[in-house]
């Protein structure tokens, strides 16, 4: 393993999509959602095993997880906890961790992996993984990021457009395009050109400064002026004094779309971005009627694609019930057709203004 790798693994996010299991103060990615004595982040860690020495792998979050993360993983250490004092999307994030690095080794290359995905091929991970780092080692320029061989017409991920091919694995990256109408997801399917845009990304350190401060001064800016503090005891009182004046903005819109440099490596992982409880739907085991049942009992009656998830040992009763959600916790209960499952962040905010933040 060498000793120069590092990997970011990003788990600040609150995951309204997938309320009422996901809760402010318990969001998704702490969460054993497909019932393996393990959460997605601990899963996440795990398949970095064998590839990143433990004590290089670094936690980008906020305080009111970090309880959480140290119960989880106790392997990782106090010092391996970034605690961001605001939420500014992806850019800033990434920006801060790859400055600390650096100051950590310059000849650091940087993996930056979300925390809430479900990879099932774990070997091929390992050997994608293994070629992303090789690359970037070599290539002090190249910023690359992993796309995932389409299975459907996704709407609601983003697509990376293969241009020229370097070798069988990595082509230059020729459009990045945000969440396409079905109508165009169809014809990036069909086109065989196109891949779902994974939110993992690789590069030298070197590489993402350099692209921060020619496509993103402003936050490179703030970064930049924390230079002679970072691993030190001054480190955290001047990112809570700076970090909220980076613009909130994501990497890809504020690096990838622009950087001449971008390379995307073209794998099939058996990938999932467990962002809705449809993804959970697509991913888990269906019974006869292709009902999921997530930790209840349950007698359905002519009743067919449901996905229920029950956080007790209630009975739960359908008739006639067809492709709907049923998710229930001690004091909410969601009822909403899967085909509407994009309206649960709206209903999460019609609850906030009605009721505060006593259900989220």
């Amino acid at each position: 393993m060498n000793n120069n790798r590092y990997c970011v693994v990003m788990c600040g996010g609150v995951g309204s999509r997938f309320w009422p299991f996901s809760r402010q103060d318990n969001p998704k990615q702490f969460i054993d959602f497909l019932g393996t004595g393990r959460s997605l982040l601990q899963m996440t860690v795990d398949r970095l095993e064998g590839l990143v020495p433990t004590d290089h792998i670094f936690m980008l979050t906020n305080a009111q997880y970090a309880s959480i993360i140290k119960e989880q993983l106790p392997q990782i250490s106090d010092d391996q906890i970034l605690l961001e004092p605001a939420r500014r999307n992806t850019a800033p994030c990434i920006a801060w961790a790859a400055w600390h690095i650096h100051r950590l080794d310059p000849d650091a290359v940087m993996m930056v992996a979300p925390s809430d995905h479900l990879i099932l091929k774990r070997d091929e991970f390992a050997s994608s993984v293994e070629r992303a780092y090789s690359l970037v080692d070599a290539n002090h320029e190249a910023l690359v990021t992993f796309g995932i061989k389409p299975t459907r017409p996704e709407t609601g991920y983003g697509y990376i457009q293969a241009g020229a091919e370097i070798d069988e694995h990595f082509s230059m990256v020729k459009t990045f395009t945000e969440k396409p109408d079905r109508e165009l997801a169809e014809v990036f399917v069909a086109s065989g050109e196109f891949f779902w845009n994974s939110g993992m990304f690789f590069w030298h350190v070197d590489a993402i400064m350099g692209a921060m401060r020619e496509y993103a001064p402003a936050i490179a800016e703030v970064m930049d002026g924390g230079q002679e503090m970072y691993c030190t005891p001054a480190e955290a009182e001047y990112i809570n004094n700076f970090y909220a004046t980076c613009p909130n903005i994501s990497i890809d819109f504020a690096v990838m779309e622009h950087a001449r440099t971008v390379m995307v490596e073209k794998v099939d992982l058996g990938w999932s971005d467990l962002g809705t409880w449809g993804s959970v739907y697509d991913i888990s085991p269906k019974n006869r009627d292709a009902n999921v049942v997530q930790g209840s009992k349950v007698l359905a009656s002519e009743s067919h694609g449901n996905i229920v998830a029950v956080k007790n040992d209630k009975l739960v009763v359908l008739s006639g019930v067809n492709d709907f959600i049923v998710a229930d916790t001690p004091d909410v209960l969601l009822i909403v057709p899967r085909a509407d499952e994009q309206k649960i962040k709206n209903y999460v905010n019609e609850v906030k203004s009605h009721y505060g933040d006593r259900y989220l």
